[in-house]
């Protein structure tokens, strides 16, 4: 049983949702960014990071900045797994996914694209990885990364939004395993205010349609928003961009992230 059904399972039986924080690999550098990341670990039940890419068109400017610190801080893709490798040992049974822009993949170690993919999915399996989110990356597309995904038994998370026709919903269920990532307002990642009614609708509607596990991202930033997510059958809640507050007090971030998993 992989990491993501053997945590999900305990905490369905428990009556409990997932608190999932994500944190970028290298921010505010290498060592720094590895205290952080051993801090979420211990105070949530799955873990997503990024690796640090130049042009995250998904993201809005609180993470567009933390990748950008971390690239200037001199983090690489292979010095940044390698934090995930010391994560991995510290936290065995943690789900740690992946997000990831495909030209990191693309140019993985200078290889041509094929190799390159290859090669990476290699790698991020020997680090510790359960899964790779590509946010730019169709489901039309999926099959230059398939084989590979499965070969190394890593997860691939699609993305869904309330604006995601049905046709294409039903594809990317299809190809999906580990979680659903249900994206909660369309758009680019950052704190928002409230969940939308929209959101709630999305929530019950792919949770009539699949068993695997439905999380929910971009905008959830507060306690209360886990709260109504968990009271409307969200299976896990994501906070990002809201984390970065708290990068040079560390106190208030597990503080913060205690808080996110006790209302969980």
């Amino acid at each position: 049983m992989s990491r993501y059904k053997e945590t999900f399972s305990a905490l369905r039986k428990q009556q409990k949702m997932a608190f999932i924080p994500f944190w970028m690999l290298g921010d505010p550098d290498l060592e720094n960014s590895q205290k952080i990341i051993e801090i979420l670990a211990k105070n949530s039940d799955v873990l997503e990071l990024g690796l640090p890419f130049s042009d995250p068109l998904a993201d809005g400017k609180t993470i567009q900045d933390s990748a950008n610190r971390a690239l200037n801080a001199g983090a690489t893709t292979e010095k940044c797994l390698e934090v995930v490798a010391s994560i991995r040992e510290k936290f065995p049974d943690k789900p740690i996914g992946l997000l990831v822009y495909f030209n990191l993949i693309l140019s993985f170690q200078n290889k041509p694209y094929k190799e390159a993919i290859k090669s990476f999915f290699q790698y991020v399996k020997k680090s510790g990885v359960d899964s790779i989110l590509i946010p730019e990356l169709p489901i039309e597309e999926v099959k230059i990364v398939e084989e590979s995904a499965k070969k190394e038994a890593i997860d691939l998370i699609f993305l869904v939004s309330t604006n995601t026709p049905e046709h294409r919903v039903q594809q990317i269920l299809a190809k999906s395993s580990g979680f659903l990532y249900a994206v909660a307002t369309p758009g680019i990642t950052g704190a928002k205010t409230e969940i939308a009614s929209e959101t709630i609708a999305m929530i019950k509607r792919l949770k009539s349609q699949t068993d695997l596990p439905i999380c929910i991202g971009f905008g959830i930033s507060l306690p209360e928003h886990l709260k109504i997510l968990k009271q409307n059958q969200a299976d896990g809640g994501i906070i990002g961009s809201k984390l970065f507050q708290f990068r040079e007090n560390l106190a208030d971030l597990e503080k913060f992230c205690k808080k996110c998993k006790e209302v969980c």
